[in-house]
């Protein structure tokens, strides 16, 4: 069983004043962007248009990031002792013993039932792939994220069941050229992001996460090349070949938002510490963000000008 680190009692008023913040901080708000996958059904079937559907894809949105917070407290209690001895997620308000290991997994208990409860009440198929998602993140966080690769394609399939859980609420089917796309995007930021975990630990990695040791960083650079390209590949043949997208082929107007994109990301991810941490790299870097809201704006006006 873990033992928290004692805390000094000088600190204690201190800390007291700050809870709420470190359990905010525990929730990894900056994250929940990775909850926007759920508005790709809303867009890219025409549906934008629709208050009532906005309403309940905002709704769904509100809900997965309730329930990745608490996967986040859960994750972080599970994961103490590692992050303890990492660099950067030692300052964690959980690692670093600000938040209790008990009150974390009670919050993250909460949140799961009050997110799922909610989650049914919004909508039945919407809460089963809500429940669905849940499941494979606890057993990502106590299992999955120790076997190579099998890591990375976990983090993968909880982005496909947003964009699933965004197309059930509003009960609509997406092309599956857009779930290929989704994967191939996650796989492509998840590998990033291990090779930013094994090159900042270096032989410490396997003391992090032991499946860290059986990745090397020429392997995950090929990984990572070849899910980009893949991506590129894909999101090319869906504006020509979905059918949901414009028979004139307007949507091949975005490619060039995700070639920027794509290389944009490699080029921080080579270049700074932006593949520990995807969401930071949304905010921190104006000409990804710039990219990223051209992207969205021009498909959105593209689906509902030529549909």
């Amino acid at each position: 069983m873990r033992h928290e680190q004692p805390v000094q009692i000088g600190a204690v008023a201190a800390e007291t004043r700050s809870l709420p913040l470190d359990i905010l901080l525990s929730a990894r708000p900056k994250q929940w962007i990775k909850n926007g996958f759920v508005f790709a059904a809303l867009v890219f079937a025409s549906k934008i248009g629709q208050p009532a559907l906005v309403a309940r894809t905002v709704a769904a949105f509100a809900l997965f990031s309730l329930l990745s917070g608490a996967i986040y407290l859960l994750n972080d209690a599970a994961d103490v002792d590692a992050d303890r001895q990492h660099p950067l997620k030692r300052l964690r308000p959980i690692a670093s013993g600000r938040v209790s290991l008990r009150l974390a997994a009670g919050l993250a208990g909460i949140g799961i039932v009050l997110g799922l409860g909610a989650g049914f009440a919004l909508d039945v198929r919407f809460g089963l792939v809500a429940a669905g998602y849940v499941a494979l993140m606890v057993a990502y966080t106590f299992w999955l994220k120790h076997l190579v690769l099998i890591d990375v394609f976990a983090i993968a399939g909880g982005f496909v069941l947003r964009a699933a859980a965004g197309a059930e609420v509003i009960h609509v089917s997406i092309s599956p050229w857009l779930y290929l796309c989704t994967i191939l995007l996650s796989l492509f930021l998840g590998f990033g992001k291990r090779r930013h975990e094994l090159l900042l630990l270096e032989e410490n990695a396997r003391v992090h996460r032991r499946n860290l040791g059986e990745y090397t960083g020429p392997l995950l650079d090929d990984f990572v090349n070849i899910v980009a390209g893949a991506t590129i590949i894909a999101y090319s043949l869906y504006t020509f070949y979905a059918t949901n997208v414009p028979s004139n082929h307007a949507m091949m107007v975005t490619i060039p938002f995700v070639l920027y994109g794509v290389f944009r990301y490699l080029l921080l991810v080579h270049r700074t510490d932006f593949g520990g941490a995807p969401e930071e790299a949304v905010w921190r870097d104006p000409p990804l963000l710039i990219d990223l809201v051209g992207w969205a704006a021009t498909a959105a006006i593209i689906l509902h000008v030529y549909k």
